[in-house]
């Protein structure tokens, strides 16, 4: 009998300026995909620290993490399960290094930037819309809802 296991994601969604931070995603695919920093936690690391470290190796960005946006639970057609932890972040820093290989590129992108991307099945999961959604409408919780070592 094999074991079923979530896997865990941290994101990031971040505005300055009315544009929200935007990794373009290079999936092997015929396009690009669209997604806020965002990817797997990795063993024995803290959500907010894992969210951070996501953030900066995506993007060459330094955020600094004020509100949990909450858990949203992810099941692609795969079968597999994704919960993803999300957060509400400010731009502190642009460190200026490469991004991770696996980006394509960085964008700076309004609300009906990333709503067109979703027209056209640009964002890599409906999560992304959503999490940016509930930023603006201000659903989001203190960070002492977490509850970690």
């Amino acid at each position: 009998m094999s074991r079923w296991h979530p896997y865990v994601t941290v994101a990031c969604v971040v505005e300055r300026a009315g544009a929200f931070l935007m990794v373009e995603e290079d999936r092997g695919g015929p396009r690009t995909l669209f997604n806020q920093p965002a990817g797997h936690l990795e063993p024995g690391e803290r959500i907010r620290d894992g969210a951070l470290r996501e953030v900066e190796e995506e993007t060459a960005w330094r955020v600094g993490i004020s509100d949990y946006l909450g858990m949203y639970v992810h099941e692609p057609q795969d079968g597999l399960t994704f919960h993803s932890h999300a957060f509400l972040g400010m731009a502190l820093a642009y460190m200026g290094h490469a991004p991770d290989p696996d980006i394509h590129a960085v964008h700076w992108l309004t609300l009906e930037q990333i709503e067109a991307l979703d027209r056209e099945g640009r964002l890599r999961s409906p999560l992304v819309l959503r999490r940016i959604r509930d930023a603006l409408a201000r659903r989001f919780y203190p960070m002492d809802v977490i509850h970690e070592r």
